[in-house]
């Protein structure tokens, strides 16, 4: 990944749309599997295409519309949508936007609550429960894994070690990272990355949701 591990990543503020521009970063692909952002200006558009795998578009910041050929989508921050197969499908900014697309292989299975073409929330996936952590599988695969996961306040993951690089992306409340000896503090719309076997944990100091991208080479 392009990121660097252990600091935290703000995709809205890094990624100022420009005027009449869409601009993108990828961060990763291999495998099958891409992560990028998107920034894209007012009234610009991505034509439609069509795709044989899933895209997870979700919006950091903006609002922008999501078209095929029978009808338009309307989202805005902190709002997901997984794009539907073998059906032309295009982006159209609204406003300014940020979004980040994750891409994934043509084998990928997701998990059955998410449908495509409904707009949802990764926040809504799952609730809190009490002194617990929840955890959710969206993709599991030899290659990858993409989890939703909610901390109660005060629950947390002791320090261990992951065999890939991962992103990990808060999507609620706030938690303290602990990255090969240092903490750092994460909120709601901030990404973290992890390299591959570096040291972490997860303490949430309040109510605490994030998404977890793990990729494996």
């Amino acid at each position: 990944m392009k990121e660097q591990a252990g600091q935290i990543i703000d995709f809205a503020a890094e990624n100022i749309p420009v005027r009449g521009c869409t601009i993108s970063k990828q961060i990763y692909h291999e495998n099958g599997i891409g992560i990028s952002v998107f920034s894209m200006a007012e009234h610009t558009s991505i034509s439609a295409e069509n795709y044989e795998y899933h895209k997870l578009w979700t919006v950091y910041d903006g609002e922008m519309e999501v078209f095929t050929k029978d009808e338009t989508i309307r989202l805005t921050k902190g709002m997901s949508i997984l794009t539907p197969l073998h059906k032309s499908v295009g982006v159209r900014a609204v406003r300014d936007t940020v979004y980040l697309e994750i891409e994934f292989r043509k084998e990928s299975i997701m998990n059955e609550l998410l449908k495509s073409g409904e707009v949802f929330k990764l926040a809504e996936l799952l609730p809190y429960q009490e002194g617990k952590i929840v955890n959710m599988d969206i993709v599991n695969e030899e290659k990858m894994k993409f989890v939703v996961m909610s901390f109660d306040e005060g629950t947390g993951l002791s320090e261990h070690a992951a065999p890939g690089e991962a992103l990990v992306f808060a999507l609620d409340g706030e938690a303290v990272i602990g990255y090969e000896g240092k903490d750092y503090v994460i909120k709601a719309g901030e990404t973290f990355k992890f390299d591959k076997l570096g040291k972490h944990s997860v303490t949430a100091t309040k109510k605490f949701k994030m998404a977890l991208l793990l990729v494996l080479g």
